[in-house]
């Protein structure tokens, strides 16, 4: 273990997820994951399809109810009774592969709606903020532009302003590029990487390889719903132990 990975073993986890179980009917498609993620940290997951990687995500914040296990998000148990999931929500961000903005309403508009609905701000006060998140990722200058308007590469960062306006511990990325056109994608990692150098903690599911070998702090391999190996990118793409690693990461090379 290098001393960078003691200093981050040493660190509480921002994102702790113990023995998670996740069911659809008789399909089991979690087995018992345990997940940790400190703060700062960007983890990215790869796998074959059907792996569980977008489920592992979207039980990170309860948008699907796992069927067993804990999952504690800066210090609060989302599974406990009483939880307040919405405020919750609030401090785990997400972006999804579709933007799911409101075609009607601005890029503007979009992001306002969720500090109003959400945060509880007045319509100033949404709106100034609003715009500080558009101007984070570069689009202050399409605040009232609609997402008809917009390429798929401004829409999804539009998406990431809205959940960045929040201020969210934890942003969870799933497959944020792959509705994209090739020349899209470079808009959208550049965004990511910055919220990288800015401190911001991220768990990314994507195919973007290239980008999980520069920018990940760790790269965890996933497959038939549970953690197969984890490790820095070097070791996971270069020096993997496991064969089911060594097999995936070598069938993208092809």
């Amino acid at each position: 273990m290098t001393s960078r990975e003691r200093e981050a073993a040493a660190t509480p986890p921002i994102l702790d997820v113990r023995g998670l179980h996740k069911s659809f009917g008789a399909i089991e498609v979690l087995r018992g994951v345990d997940f940790a993620v400190r703060p700062e940290e960007l983890v990215f997951i790869i796998g074959p399809s059907g792996s569980g990687k977008s489920t592992l995500l979207r039980c990170c914040n309860r948008l699907e109810e796992p069927s067993a296990g804990s999952v504690v998000v800066d210090g609060i148990d989302l599974m406990a009774r009483g939880t307040n999931i919405n405020l919750m929500r609030r401090r785990i961000g997400m972006v999804f592969q579709g933007f799911n903005l409101y075609p009607h309403m601005t890029a503007l508009g979009n992001v306002a709606l969720a500090l109003r609905k959400v945060a509880g701000l007045s319509r100033s006060d949404a709106r100034d903020k609003a715009l500080a998140a558009l101007d984070r990722v570069e689009l202050a200058a399409k605040r009232d532009s609609y997402p008809g308007e917009l390429s798929g590469g401004q829409q999804q960062r539009v998406a990431i302003a809205r959940a960045l306006a929040l201020e969210p511990k934890v942003m969870l990325f799933d497959e944020p590029t792959s509705a994209l056109d090739p020349e899209l994608v470079g808009g959208v990692l550049k965004t990511m990487r910055e919220l990288k150098v800015s401190g911001m903690t991220m768990v990314v599911v994507s195919h973007e390889m290239r980008f999980a070998r520069d920018a990940a702090d760790r790269v965890v391999f996933m497959d038939g719903g549970r953690i197969v190996e984890q490790g820095p990118p070097d070791r996971i793409f270069g020096q993997a132990t496991e064969p089911r690693t060594r097999g995936f990461v070598s069938s993208l090379m092809q």
